[in-house]
């Protein structure tokens, strides 16, 4: 199984290949419009994880053009931006699935793959429950990815006071995990 993941968060994608390369896949990865076409058209991937929001693209743009290229490709369309008009908007182009991020593994590979059994292996390796910090952690850092590193936004976007926040992120407890 080939899987082109094509997401702009760089971090998220290459955690996104060594996960799914242990469970099968071969993996390459794009991070904008451009080099997700020469990728898609050199390495032909059966499978691809596309996320809806790639820096000033939008994914779902890119959905009808891969599927044009691979039209037996399975696309599973990832964004932190849910919404129902867009879920009904990626399957009317052509994606098979529609999932929000945070995703957990599991749910990952049954979009991908189809199956609705995990694995032994899945459920030990993958499944992890994660600590209230943790979760608090990759929320904090998604809120300030998407105010382009402004402390003050965030904090206002958070319901926190700036210096609270700037403590939380001085701490760094989980930036060094993956």
């Amino acid at each position: 199984m080939k899987l082109l993941i094509i997401e702009d968060d760089i971090n998220l994608a290459n955690t996104l290949a060594r996960r799914l390369t242990k469970h099968g896949f071969a993996c390459q990865l794009a991070h904008d419009k451009a080099e997700a076409i020469g990728i898609a058209k050199n390495f032909a991937p059966t499978h691809i994880l596309l996320d809806m929001k790639l820096a000033d693209d939008n994914g779902l743009a890119l959905i009808a053009p891969l599927r044009a290229l691979l039209t037996d490709a399975h696309i599973v369309l990832l964004t932190g931006y849910a919404s129902i008009a867009t879920a009904v908007e990626a399957m009317r182009l052509g994606a098979n699935d529609y999932l929000t991020k945070p995703v957990d593994m599991l749910t990952l590979l049954r979009a991908l793959t189809g199956t609705c059994e995990p694995t032994t292996e899945l459920i030990a390796d993958d499944i992890v429950t994660m600590s209230p910090e943790r979760l608090e952690w990759e929320h904090i850092q998604q809120v300030l990815h998407t105010n382009q590193g402004n402390i003050s936004a965030t904090a206002r976007q958070l319901n926190m006071h700036r210096r609270t926040l700037q403590r939380k992120l001085q701490k760094n407890q989980f930036s060094s995990k993956s």
